[in-house]
């Protein structure tokens, strides 16, 4: 009856942990460049006292994976907003890498993303001086009023799964970042991959498992107490 237990309250406490995660992809829906999140579960063998397996199946996460598949494009006209054209991040200060590419100017001159840490180029932080026309190109190169400034560091990791997200939309590793083959768009950004329709149908069919495993709980803490009950009578 106690294993019973067991076994609901691990898979209701990880059916809580997926539903936190399809959560958080559902709300960043509209994040420029976010990448979707998901976990896997697996099921192994427990025993009470010592070495020696007694039946007891528990479950645990496998594995925190994310998806690095591409989101769509849209124009916006902005010469400071990048999107970037195949498998590759935009390699900012602090050894963080971003797909979000909506970029900024500081007050010193400096190419920043949305939150202000500085955007890289062949040699460390990007300064721009002031000008009226600023084109980035496929292989980005920043151009201002002709005359070429620097290029923006693009960059790619032959293994994902090092990376480590950091916030929303940035990622970070100790992994040595190799040139990437993706193109640069000036005047695009890119959205979240995340499918809105597949993370709703998701979170239905999880919350109706977790209260699958919430009613099994409750049967089995009601069996208990009648047990207890009976004994007493006794």
């Amino acid at each position: 009856m106690y294993k019973g237990i067991y076994i609901a309250l691990s898979g209701a406490v990880l059916k809580q942990k997926q539903m936190e995660i399809i959560t958080q992809n559902l709300a960043n829906v509209n994040t420029t460049g976010y990448r979707k999140a998901s976990i896997s579960f697996k099921d192994y063998l427990v025993s009470a006292q010592g070495d020696k397996a007694d039946g007891r199946v528990m479950s645990h996460i496998s594995s925190y994976s994310i998806d690095f598949s591409n989101g769509n494009n849209f124009y916006t006209g902005n010469p400071l907003d990048i999107a970037l054209e195949g498998s590759g991040f935009i390699a900012l200060e602090g050894n963080l890498y971003t797909r979000r590419g909506d970029l900024r100017i500081d007050r010193e001159g400096f190419l920043t993303n949305y939150n202000g840490k500085k955007v890289l180029g062949r040699n460390g932080p990007i300064k721009l001086p002031r000008g009226r026309d600023i084109r980035i190109d496929e292989a980005g190169t920043v151009i201002v009023d002709g005359v070429e400034i620097d290029s923006i560091q693009v960059v790619d990791f032959p293994k994902k799964d090092n990376l480590t997200k950091i916030g929303e939309e940035a990622f970070s590793t100790n992994d040595n970042p190799v040139k990437a083959n993706a193109l640069v768009k000036q005047g695009y950004l890119e959205t979240s991959n995340v499918d809105i329709v597949m993370e709703m149908f998701k979170m239905i069919e999880t919350l109706r498992e977790f209260e699958t495993y919430q009613k099994a709980i409750q049967m089995f803490d009601e069996a208990s107490a009648k047990v207890n009950n009976e004994i007493a009578r006794i």
